[in-house]
């Protein structure tokens, strides 16, 4: 079966193996940032729409669950900003009904402030917020967000979900030197923390390209140094995900799978064989085809070669 909004498994730096969701068409967020492996926004809205039919995302996500090994999480995630979705609640309230796997949300925390957003969170497990700045100037340099939303609203809107919500949240800051590691920042960042109260504080930094060419990676001695001056009792640094070697192929249709994938961001092979279950060898045949076929190119970056769809 061809799927159009469930993607993966893939492998998590956080989750496991992970069963994407995607609730939103590429690229429909509430911001445009610019370390996004996705690429750059190209519908910044804030309407919230059921912008891909709730039905259907049922229809995958009952249809892979009965015929394929359970993942080790669903997560709502992919091509934007999930919470845009208006029926998010009732796919969220579906999933924690039929299936025995913890639901995830990645979001940019921007909606939060709403209270149907709210409500649609709470049947998830674990929220996984972004929040790169505290300081306006900042989140507008890196985020590049909609004209209606601000760092108080981000931030009030987290504090009030979590407040009495039984779930876990882990919050996720993207440091991208020199913008967000300022003593000024980075005091602004641990006022934040110390309302929002996360189970854990998440660093994360450039694996994968950006929007931007110019977004780079902070380096292990940046990110130790941000570890040491924020005050939280779990800081960590988000190291890059090990593979599985047990995990199997989850997928009969490969080439589908694979095109799934690198539609919504850059995989190297390694990161394609861990999401497939695939060794390298048998995976290299499946490339070389869609590389001759214009279907995906190469880049070369930092970490290695990354697999891009050609659009």
């Amino acid at each position: 079966m061809n799927y159009r909004y469930l993607f993966g498994p893939v492998p998590s730096r956080r989750l496991g193996i992970s069963l994407g969701v995607d609730l939103v068409p590429h690229k429909v967020c509430t911001m445009d940032c610019v370390y996004c492996e996705c690429g750059p926004t190209t519908r910044l809205t804030m309407d919230r729409q059921a912008y891909v039919p709730t039905a259907e995302v049922i229809r995958e996500l009952d249809a892979f669950m009965a015929s394929s090994p359970a993942p080790d999480t669903i997560t709502f995630s992919g091509s934007g900003e999930p919470t845009l979705h208006r029926d998010m609640g009732l796919i969220a309230r579906h999933i924690k009904d039929h299936f025995d796997v913890p639901l995830a949300l990645l979001t940019n925390s921007t909606l939060f402030f709403r209270p149907d957003v709210r409500a649609d969170a709470r049947p998830v497990d674990l929220i996984l917020p972004s929040l790169d700045s505290a300081r306006p100037a900042t989140l507008q340099a890196i985020n590049r967000p909609h004209p209606e939303v601000s760092v108080e609203r981000i931030i009030d809107g987290l504090v009030e979900f979590c407040r009495d919500w039984p779930g876990r949240c882990w919050l996720e800051i993207f440091i991208l030197p020199p913008h967000n590691t300022t003593t000024e920042e980075l005091d602004a960042l641990q006022a934040a923390i110390d309302r929002i109260a996360p189970e854990r504080v998440q660093l994360n930094t450039a694996d994968r390209p950006g929007t931007e060419e110019w977004v780079k990676a902070a380096t292990p001695a940046q990110l130790e140094a941000v570890v040491a001056r924020l005050r939280h009792p779990a800081v960590e640094i988000i190291s890059r995900y090990r593979h599985r070697r047990d995990i199997g192929a989850y997928r009969e249709d490969l080439e589908s799978a694979i095109l799934e994938t690198v539609a919504r961001r850059p995989c190297t092979a390694d990161d394609l064989c861990a999401a497939l279950g695939l060794r390298l060898t048998e995976l290299n045949k499946y490339l070389d085809v869609l590389e001759s076929e214009k279907q995906v190119r190469p880049e070369i970056r930092e970490r290695g070669i990354f697999y891009r769809l050609v659009r």
